[in-house]
């Protein structure tokens, strides 16, 4: 009989769920525009990279950290709102998969804008937050996934509150839930898709951050975009909610299958257990756990 330890288990379990909030944050940028504007924005990894890409060599540069991020967070606004205006409000009412193909263009253009501008070297980015685990009940705990939760969470709350309390906020919500209806009462759209994607920049730099002190700042670091995909699918592609609880599922579930199901396989699981159990939700519930379910009438 194997002896089952406990310890061991959690220590696993909060690994899993602190990684799993990293890809929470990539998965809000998502959610943002998608709910908005029904459009499923595939260059939200590339924002992450030259968001990451442009802070670390601004400081390589020899500019504060702090003016650094300030000049780093007005240019994924600009980068933002051009997008909205430039590309996609030019291709409003065309079908989805013609917006989905802009933005999977926009990817490889702004990997392309970033290669010109900061070259291709692969470059450290030092937050200040030390990757020392500490002991707590016995259980390992990085101090780097504990920052990032707390941001995350911190980010969560800022969001739900802008929301839920602001005009614009609500001018969102409005458009969320019947864009004919927000237009009738007055809502000017082509403003509030411009904040959002605003809002998807500013989330793009914070992720871009976490991801590029955990990883490096590479262009590999786009590819962090096929992370979201399965909490996308598990959470619901329109609900921010969704996006936090599938990405604690997401970084758990594949964390416990490496760890006691990989040696069955072989090991090396980990890198698509995810997207097996997203598909077994696809075929179950296809609008995730928290997305709304579409009615189509004949």
């Amino acid at each position: 009989m194997v002896n089952f330890d406990f310890a061991f288990f959690v220590e696993v379990l909060v690994g899993g769920l602190l990684a799993g909030v990293m890809y929470s944050l990539v998965a809000i940028g998502f959610v943002l525009i998608y709910k908005t504007s029904g459009v499923l924005n595939f260059a939200q990894g590339a924002m992450v990279l030259f968001a990451a890409l442009t802070f670390v060599s601004l400081l390589e540069r020899g500019i504060p950290f702090w003016l650094s991020l300030l000049i780093t967070l007005a240019v994924m606004v600009v980068l933002g709102i051009a997008i909205e205006r430039l590309v996609l409000r030019p291709l409003v009412n065309q079908p989805p998969i013609t917006l989905f193909m802009a933005t999977l263009g926009l990817s490889y253009i702004i990997e392309g804008a970033a290669q010109l501008l900061w070259g291709t070297q692969v470059h450290g980015l030092d937050l200040g937050i030390d990757d020392t685990p500490f002991e707590v009940a016995g259980i390992l705990i990085s101090k780097f996934d504990l920052v990032a939760a707390a941001i995350a969470a911190a980010m969560v709350v800022i969001l739900t509150a802008f929301f839920r309390y602001t005009r614009i906020g609500l001018a969102f919500r409005a458009v969320a839930d019947d864009q004919f209806a927000a237009l009738a009462v007055g809502l000017r759209l082509p403003q509030i898709w411009a904040a959002v994607w605003t809002a998807a920049g500013v989330v793009a730099l914070v992720a871009g951050l976490m991801w590029g002190a955990r990883l490096g700042v590479q262009f590999s670091l786009s590819l962090v975009v096929l992370k979201a995909l399965p909490v996308l699918v598990l959470g619901g592609f329109d609900s921010i909610l969704g996006a936090i609880v599938a990405g604690l599922l997401v970084g758990a579930s594949e964390k416990l299958a490496e760890v006691y199901i990989g040696p069955i396989f072989g090991g090396g699981i980990e890198g698509w257990f995810a997207y097996v159990v997203a598909l077994i939700f696809l075929l179950i519930r296809p609008s995730g756990l928290f997305g709304q379910k579409l009615v189509e009438r004949a």
